[in-house]
């Protein structure tokens, strides 16, 4: 299990450039929830929450953010970004990974993303939260805040809050996250983060109850 995992690791590290498929993305936009199909599996997500999205139509939510998607090496990603944003400057971020690995349990594909994420992030501005405690296999969703990068290109002077949700299928496993990027902050001062903790509450309720990953019928 620990090799599973860490080839896990690298994958969300790295995804090819050329696995890019920005014309042909298997996401559908429903009145309440989107639906992203990949790997034979089925994953049902929460919209976006975004001030700027509220009242838009299924038809055009996708016209109105920047979507990114890739499938290579058994992973499938999905990132979404406010439109004029992308994978170089970002304020908000919301996306899902989707792992045709079975025998992957939620717990460790919970420790590969705790793992790669932190990496980013200074070990003394670095805390993680849950609202609930795990019942067995039931894994809820995972708060991680950052309250300064590292001394990385492009992250100086930057935190972000996190929060993930996971997954469980006969054919995979998937995790979905949000984040919200701005200047750097006290990760033990809710009033600096860069999202309110009503808003955070709000989405892991919503990460609870309106996700669910299933194979394809």
């Amino acid at each position: 299990m620990k090799s599973a995992m860490v080839l896990l690791a690298c994958l969300l590290l790295a995804m090819p450039a050329g696995a890019h498929q920005a014309e042909a993305v298997p996401l559908e936009v429903a009145a309440e929830h989107l639906t992203l199909r990949a790997l034979d599996q089925t994953l049902a997500l929460p919209l976006p929450d975004w001030t700027e999205l509220q009242g838009a139509a299924p038809a055009t939510m996708l016209d109105l953010v920047s979507v990114h998607f890739r499938e290579a090496d058994g992973q499938a990603r999905l990132e979404i970004y406010p439109r004029g944003e992308g994978e170089a400057l970002w304020s908000r971020l919301y996306g899902a990974n989707i792992f045709a690995q079975p025998g992957l349990t939620l717990a460790d594909l919970r420790t590969a993303m705790i793992d790669v994420y932190a990496r980013t992030c200074r070990p003394d501005r670095v805390a993680l939260f849950q609202l609930e405690p795990d019942n067995g296999d039931d894994i809820p969703p995972l708060g991680l805040v950052c309250g300064a990068y590292r001394d990385l290109p492009g992250y100086a002077g930057q935190g972000e809050v996190m929060i993930m949700g996971f997954y469980k299928s006969p054919a995979g496993v998937a995790a979905i996250y949000q984040e919200w990027r701005g200047p750097a902050f006290d990760p033990a001062d809710a009033s600096t983060w860069p999202v309110s903790s009503a808003e955070v509450e709000t989405r892991f309720g919503q990460f609870k109850s309106q996700a669910a990953l299933r194979p394809v019928d």
